[in-house]
């Protein structure tokens, strides 16, 4: 294939740099700027880097025109319909789909990783009882570092490899212990004869004084939700996960930083804001014409929570996978749950959106947030929680992008340049002579 490149000139010298374009395997091409500055002594501006790729990678892709989202080019919509979550922890985090004797000797190393240290039940006493369980997932998982001194060789593929998977199988018992400690309830211990999801529902709802029965609609909805919430690309928390993990940090406080990322409500609190809106809605006993005209205007602050994707400009492939998921659920709830209305305002909402030519116009769809916060509901999940559910799925992509990474010869420390925009330079005057 022929070389394709694109020549900068300089109007004020008169020079000029040949730059390389880079051809993916899917999406639009890109421009390799590395050698601007070299040879014109310039600095790209992108603030947010919307149009920068940081680096190059085989995981995930998306197309935020046509609605599409692949995992190692697997669309997710068949990975929704036909895989399992560790399944797709194991595509992520290899590059391919398991054979039957591959998936057997993974699930068995991910399930007898999921205890955690005994000690590591004191390090969750030190926090106070109301601390957010985010802040608890930061502190534990940078915490675990502490107890693997002789397995944090980065450089070693066998050492990142067994990391991942003490992160995969861990995340569960650390998420479901912070919500535990926060409700003055006794750590529930993992069970080896579960599947990863049901371990999950049993690990949090279980109590000493009953048998648990798992439901087996929640845990395949929670299996699915975790499929659609395991990568995203570079988002701001991967991109976090990067650019951590380029100092040579190790992988724990590497995914520590991406869930402090995540935490921003900007990033992870979507589903949540949806939940607030909702009940804002329901209690108001306003009709709902009244929310949609206030979210169509310009003067108003209100806006409808849910709606639209910073990059998927078409309907959120996710989000048709996640609606028929809260209609199944939505078809068991029994007479009276508090969750109905929730679940009839979202619906009605949703068919505003796709019929009314305002939010067709601003391609504002409903996203997969929309949803995923009322499943959560009624599977007993608080909303204190959301954001912890949405590291648990999102910590196969944080450590696959990172063990990529680690393996890309082309992959530096991050390093981002500025536009300087302070004072000139100054000299100092002693304070006596100011």
């Amino acid at each position: 294939m022929t070389k394709q490149t694109v020549t900068i000139t300089d109007n004020v010298t008169g020079k000029q740099v040949e730059l390389d374009v880079l051809c993916p395997t899917i999406g639009p091409k890109s421009i390799d700027i590395r050698k601007l500055y070299k040879e014109l002594g310039y600095f790209t501006y992108d603030p947010g880097f919307m149009a920068t790729a940081s680096c190059s990678s085989q995981i995930t892709y998306l197309d935020g025109d046509e609605g599409t989202l692949l995992y190692r080019g697997y669309p997710i919509e068949q990975l929704a319909e036909h895989s399992t979550f560790l399944e797709v922890c194991y595509l992520l985090l290899n590059g391919k789909l398991p054979n039957m004797i591959e998936m057997v000797d993974f699930e068995n190393i991910i399930t007898r990783h999921t205890l955690l240290h005994d000690q590591v039940q004191g390090f969750f006493r030190g926090f106070r009882r109301d601390a957010h369980p985010m802040a608890t997932m930061v502190g534990v998982v940078g915490a675990l570092s502490a107890f693997y001194h002789d397995d944090l060789n980065i450089h070693d593929p066998e050492q990142r490899q067994r990391s991942a998977h003490r992160l995969i199988a861990k995340m569960p018992t650390i998420a479901a212990w912070s919500y535990r400690y926060s409700m003055g309830l006794p750590f529930n211990y993992p069970q080896n004869r579960l599947k990863y999801t049901e371990d999950f529902l049993h690990l949090m709802f279980a109590v000493p004084t009953e048998p648990y029965e798992i439901d087996p609609l929640m845990a395949r909805a929670l299996d699915i939700i975790l499929i659609l919430h395991a990568d995203h690309e570079q988002n701001a928390s991967t991109s976090t996960v990067r650019l951590a993990g380029s100092s040579e940090a190790n992988p724990f406080a590497a995914v520590a930083a991406g869930i402090a990322s995540l935490w921003g409500p900007a990033h992870g609190g979507a589903n949540e804001a949806v939940i607030n809106m909702l009940r804002e809605i329901e209690k108001s006993g306003q009709p709902l014409s009244w929310w949609v005209d206030r979210a169509k205007d310009k003067n108003d602050r209100f806006r409808l929570m849910g709606f639209g994707h910073r990059v998927y400009k078409n309907y959120d492939p996710r989000a048709k996978i996640i609606r028929e998921l809260a209609n199944q659920i939505l078809d068991r709830l029994p007479p009276g749950n508090p969750n109905q209305k929730l679940f009839d305002i979202a619906r009605e909402l949703e068919q505003v959106a796709l019929h009314d030519d305002y939010f067709k116009s601003r391609n504002l769809y409903p996203n997969v947030d929309f949803y995923s916060g009322v499943i959560f509901l009624s599977m007993g999940i608080p909303v204190s929680m959301f954001t912890v559910m949405f590291a648990l799925a999102r910590t196969i992509g944080w450590i696959s992008q990172w063990n990529e990474m680690m393996g890309d010869e082309e992959s530096r420390i991050g390093r981002p340049r500025q536009l300087y925009t302070g004072a000139e330079k100054r000299i100092y005057v002693p304070m006596d002579q100011r």
